[in-house]
């Protein structure tokens, strides 16, 4: 017989305590993290969790010793690829939990913020990479393939917690563009187009209308 281990066992000791603590599990399943056969979207986001901590890869992962006892790339792939996973939903939902246990820690004359982050996301070694685009750096003025990463997150002046963030690419300056034949009503369709929206173009239309009313 053989085995399929769904415990906290792959986890490290350190951050398994914290996976307990923050309940992630459940914010998944409230996410609509859900699978109806193979291994459980809980079990294939704890493996993934993992390879940041031992510093691999999943390819290198496969060619270890105990290439037998994990999935295979498919259902990892199709795991992290799935248009239906609401994980903006599970970033939220995580972040906002995680903020009222901080601020029971800290004085309520404490002052805290949401702190905004544009910044760069380089992939300049890839060539088929879905909506990659070339962007310039305001900064040092060369040019770079990759995305704009807009970032949002909660502080308290000592603590940062991240709350959601995006990937944006360009419709002028676009290499590759979006998978054919995606499901129009999925997560994932919807995070495509707000890569591909213009925030430039409505505050521009928005301070028109607001001369014409005056």
């Amino acid at each position: 017989m053989i085995e399929q281990k769904q415990s906290l066992d792959q986890l490290p000791k350190e951050i398994k305590a914290a996976f307990m603590e923050l309940n992630i599990l459940k914010h998944l399943n409230g996410a609509g993290f859900k699978k109806k056969f193979g291994f459980t979207c809980a079990y294939l986001f704890r493996i993934i969790f993992t390879l940041l901590f031992h510093q691999k890869n999943w390819f290198r992962l496969l060619e270890s010793v105990k290439q037998e006892s994990f999935p295979g790339k498919d259902a990892v792939y199709r795991f992290l690829n799935h248009g239906g996973y609401a994980w903006r939903r599970f970033l939220l939902s995580l972040s906002s939990d995680t903020v009222q246990r901080v601020e029971r820690l800290t004085s309520e004359r404490r002052e805290t913020a949401f702190i905004f982050d544009d910044s760069m996301f380089e992939r300049n070694r890839s060539k088929a990479v879905e909506m990659l685009a070339r962007f310039r750096d305001h900064a040092t003025g060369a040019y770079y393939k990759g995305f704009r990463m807009l970032t949002m997150g909660w502080s308290d002046g000592h603590s940062f917690i991240p709350m959601d963030f995006a990937l944006l690419s360009s419709l002028n300056s676009g290499i590759n563009g979006m998978t054919e034949g995606m499901d129009k009503r999925t997560h994932g369709y919807k995070r495509r187009q707000e890569a591909l929206c213009s925030c430039q173009k409505k505050i521009k239309s928005k301070t028109r209308k607001n001369k014409v009313l005056d």
